[in-house]
């Protein structure tokens, strides 16, 4: 795989908060009950959806019943719970867990790996960068090492380096974003959609912990002129060779069984304009001999 971005030797002036996860749910019943009332259902909706009663809901929620193991499997598929989460709700019912969760570099994922490496690599010139479902870096590829790596805080690049607190750290990239109140917002809303969805504490800290950093003025554009809302949205950084526009697309794995490969996304950044493709194709011929790790 393709190393994460190196260090620089700038010292932080604002010192990265301590982070720490809140507490989840212990019982089955308290998490069938966060997940009914995460997906905005009744219990009455949800033994509709899962074609069993709500006298049956409601004695699985207050402990009164002990769910069968396809029993829990079915409230999983039908609340769609990430793979992380129901192996949560299978250990809280008393079974074993069903879906094994590996590193990347693990024998069995070798497949999948290969697979990363490839868009990875295949994308160059153009960034791009494996991500894990907390949005810290899994693997980069040639031309995404001097995206992340610019003039940056060591401790912002220290493994795992993560995109949300490299962009919007006073210390990170922030700076050199021109778009930053714009930038900002989408990646608050990519945040706050993947919250709704998976309910995962360790992203409900990091939205927490990015909420802590400066926002730049009000008076700055939430917009461009020109852009597609809802298809386009820009990341504009200033860079020392100008100013590189461009606009991203993630790539995840369609039909996953293991908790890994469920999380793991591929960023893949593209230029919006031919100034930005001009430059990535340059400094891909200034450094053709960088290594990979």
């Amino acid at each position: 795989m393709t190393s994460t971005a190196p260090s620089s030797h700038r010292s932080p002036r604002h010192p990265l908060p301590h982070r720490v996860a809140p507490a989840g749910p212990t019982s089955f019943g308290d998490h069938l009950r966060t997940w009914r009332q995460q997906r905005h259902l009744s219990q009455l909706e949800l033994a509709d959806e899962a074609d069993i009663s709500t006298r049956h809901v409601s004695f699985m929620e207050t402990g009164r019943t002990n769910p069968s193991r396809d029993m829990v499997l079915r409230l999983c598929e039908r609340l769609a719970i990430p793979l992380r989460e129901r192996n949560a709700l299978l250990v809280a019912a008393g079974y074993a867990p069903m879906y094994r969760e590996r590193a990347l570099d693990d024998p069995a994922l070798a497949a999948a790996r290969q697979a990363v490496e490839l868009v990875l690599k295949g994308h160059e010139p153009c960034p791009a960068i494996a991500l894990d479902r907390c949005w810290n870096v899994v693997a980069t590829n040639r031309a995404a090492l001097a995206l992340l790596s610019a003039h940056v805080s060591p401790e912002l690049l220290a493994p795992p380096v993560n995109v949300f607190r490299l962009s919007l750290h006073p210390q990170g990239l922030a700076p050199s974003i021109a778009n930053l109140a714009q930038w900002r917002a989408h990646l608050f809303e990519r945040l706050r959609q993947q919250i709704q969805a998976t309910a995962d504490p360790a992203l409900i800290a990091l939205q927490a912990e990015l909420l802590q950093y400066p926002a730049p003025p009000e008076s700055d554009a939430l917009v461009l002129a020109g852009e597609m809302l809802g298809v386009v949205m820009p990341f504009c950084f200033e860079s020392v060779h100008g100013m590189l526009s461009l606009i991203s697309t993630t790539t995840i794995f369609g039909t996953p069984v293991d908790v890994t490969l469920q999380e793991l996304a591929v960023e893949s950044f593209f230029p919006a304009d031919d100034f930005t493709a001009q430059v990535l194709r340059k400094l891909a011929q200034e450094n053709p001999g960088v290594a990979e790790g």
